[in-house]
């Protein structure tokens, strides 16, 4: 068996798994240790290569396309370093990288893997369930269904549509876009037959406004990959046909009491309570308010 252990985290490989294991240190990305251990099957292995540099190296590790449902929704939506694909190796471990290497590219010509893309998932992807707390509510995703619940930022369209359940078996994809300078990011839920996609992000009842704290971007990449891992891989084109919608209001809250000075007023000290108990930080508490201040 081929093993590098540092500071980063731990990468071992038995001839048919590889096995990524983040590390503790202070260094490492929250969003790797929240998807935890990753076991890469080699047919899902495209290439390996090791990097170095004037202290250590990197090693990256290169999938097929389409072989990993977390690959897939993090394309272009995350920093590169955030991903679970490479490990910063210490300058006294560059042999033991080396040797790693060259253990996978062997197994990889022994077992004829192909490097193209592969016509279904060959992981499992993150762990359930998964919960993204956003701008303007909360989506869970628990395997069978999507739940989304909405806060005290939430325009009064979809709180008046109440709390949604969105079934997976009525999905027919996910919208995934970051926020992008100061523009809003959203996750947007395709749901068959329903045109309410027309709608902007924060008056879609299938829809959550996304901030921009990194919070949000960690959780929304899990609850992506969770959810395509689930749904027909992109390259089969014989997708179900389309059902009745399924956004079903769990609950009819009482009419909004709309955007009068009370309201803001009233929205002002439940976010300065959240500043308060310390679960906004000072950063996420500006940003609220400021993002309240405009809506009125």
């Amino acid at each position: 068996m081929a093993e590098v252990m540092v500071r980063d985290g731990t990468w071992t490989f038995d001839g048919e798994i590889l096995r990524i294991v983040p590390g503790r240190d202070r260094s490492v990305k929250k969003l790797r240790q929240l998807l935890g251990e990753v076991r890469v099957p080699l047919e899902a292995v495209a290439g390996i290569f090791y990097e170095p540099a004037k202290k250590g190296g990197r090693l990256r590790l290169r999938l097929r396309e389409g072989a990993d449902p977390f690959n897939q929704a993090a394309l272009g939506r995350i920093a590169d370093a955030a991903g679970p694909y490479q490990l910063v190796v210490d300058a006294d471990r560059t042999g033991a990288a080396e040797y790693f290497v060259d253990e996978v590219r062997n197994a990889l010509v022994i077992e004829q893997v192909p490097d193209g893309p592969s016509k279904r998932y060959l992981m499992p992807g993150p762990a359930l369930p998964v919960v993204v707390p956003a701008g303007d509510g909360t989506a869970t995703f628990d395997g069978e269904s999507v739940r989304l619940e909405w806060n005290w930022a939430t325009e009064d369209a979809k709180r008046s549509a109440g709390p949604q359940r969105l079934a997976l078996k009525d999905l027919a994809g996910v919208e995934w876009f970051p926020t992008s300078g100061l523009d809003n990011g959203y996750l947007r839920f395709q749901v068959k037959g329903v045109t309410s996609h027309n709608l902007a992000p924060k008056h879609d009842p299938a829809c959550l406004v996304l901030w921009g704290f990194d919070k949000e971007t960690r959780t929304t990449a899990l609850l992506v990959a969770a959810i395509l891992a689930r749904l027909p891989h992109p390259s089969d084109a014989r997708l179900p046909p389309a059902e009745p919608p399924a956004i079903e209001a769990v609950a009819t809250p009482p009419a909004p009491a709309g955007d009068d000075p009370d309201s803001l007023l009233r929205r002002l000290r439940e976010l300065g309570d959240l500043h308060r108990d310390g679960i906004l930080t000072d950063e996420e508490f500006t940003t609220a308010k400021q993002a309240l201040l405009r809506r009125f």
